[in-house]
C-alpha cells in the first residue's frame, strides 16, 4: 500500500490525503491546486506568527469555484484563548473564504487541557454549524492522554518525527480503538534540524524532507503528516513520495539513528 490512498480521519468521517498542507511557508496558490489534486485535501490555514495566507485562500477560493469544496477539507487555528475572540476571528476567515463552516477548528497551541470555558465556548461554535469538528494542537503529551476524557476532540495534531518520538509510547497507545480522533503530526523535519549536514552523524548524510515525512507516515498511528513547502518545485518532490508507501526496516533504522543523534546533540 502506498501513500496515495485516501484513509479516514480518525472518527470523523472526513476521507483525507496522508499529506497535509500548512499554509505558513510561502507556497503560492498554484502548489497548494496542484497539490489537492494529487490527492493533498487537508489544508491548515493561518498560523500564530504569520498570520493567514493569502496564497491559500486563492487556492481555496479557486478549488471551491470548480466545485470542490465537498473534497476539501480545511482547518483553522485560533490562538485567541478566549470564547468570544474565537467566535470573532472565526467568522473573520469564514467571510474571507466565503464559506459558511470549517471542517475542523483547531484550538492552538495548548500546554494543558484547554479549560471548560473555552471548550464549551468551541462546541457553541459547532451546534451553531460553523465548525463540523474540534481538534487541538500542542506540545505537552501528558495533555493528549487526558483528553481520552473529552470525547469531542476529534482531531489532535502533535509533535512527532525521527527526533521527537515520545508519542510513541506517551500517546499513541492510549489512541487504539477504532472511535479514536483523528492524529495529525507536525515538525516532521523537526524545525529543519533533520536536513542540515552540520547535525549528521560522521559519516551520514542528512535527510531530506521527503525521508522525514515519510518516516513519520510509516507509523500506522498517524493519519497525516503536515507539509510545509515554499515554492511548486518542493512540493512536487515532496509528493513523489506518496507513490513509494512505508519505509523498509533498514530505512527506519537509518532514519532513527540519525534522529537519536540530533536529539543528544
Amino acid at each position: 500500500m502506498n501513500f496515495s490512498e485516501k484513509i479516514n480521519l480518525g472518527r470523523t468521517g472526513l476521507k483525507v490525503g496522508r499529506m497535509g498542507i500548512s499554509s505558513s511557508y510561502g507556497a503560492p496558490a498554484e502548489a497548494f491546486e496542484e497539490a489537492f489534486e494529487y490527492g493533498c485535501n487537508y489544508f491548515t490555514w493561518g498560523t500564530f506568527i504569520k498570520g493567514d495566507s493569502g496564497e491559500m485562500k486563492k487556492a481555496i477560493h479557486n478549488l471551491i469555484a470548480k466545485g470542490k469544496r465537498d473534497q476539501l477539507v480545511i482547518s483553522v487555528f485560533t490562538y485567541a484563548h478566549d470564547p468570544f475572540l474565537t467566535r470573532y476571528f472565526l467568522k473573520k476567515r469564514l467571510k474571507a473564504l466565503g464559506l459558511e463552516y470549517i471542517d475542523i477548528l483547531l484550538l492552538g497551541y495548548f500546554p494543558k487541557v484547554p479549560s471548560q470555558r473555552i471548550l464549551d465556548g468551541a462546541r457553541k461554535l459547532k451546534e451553531k454549524g460553523m465548525v463540523k469538528h474540534l481538534g487541538i494542537s500542542g506540545h505537552n503529551r501528558k495533555m493528549f492522554r487526558e483528553l481520552t476524557k473529552t470525547p469531542d476532540i476529534d482531531v489532535l495534531h502533535i509533535r512527532y518525527n525521527a527526533a521527537h518520538r515520545g508519542a510513541e509510547t506517551e500517546i499513541f497507545p492510549f489512541y487504539k480503538d477504532h472511535g479514536r480522533p483523528g492524529i495529525v503530526s507536525f515538525t516532521a523535519t523537526r524545525w529543519g534540524k533533520l536536513l542540515n549536514s552540520k547535525n549528521m552523524p560522521h559519516g551520514e548524510k542528512p535527510l531530506s524532507a521527503s525521508d522525514c515525512y515519510r518516516y513519520v507516515l510509516s507509523n500506522p498511528s498517524i493519519d497525516i503528516c503536515m507539509m510545509g513547502v515554499k515554492n511548486v518545485s518542493q512540493m512536487r518532490e515532496n509528493l513523489a513520495l506518496m507513490e513509494l508507501g512505508p519505509m523498509r526496516k533498514e530505512e527506519i533504522e537509518r532514519v532513527e539513528r540519525i534522529g537519536q543523534y540530533v536529539y543528544d546533540h
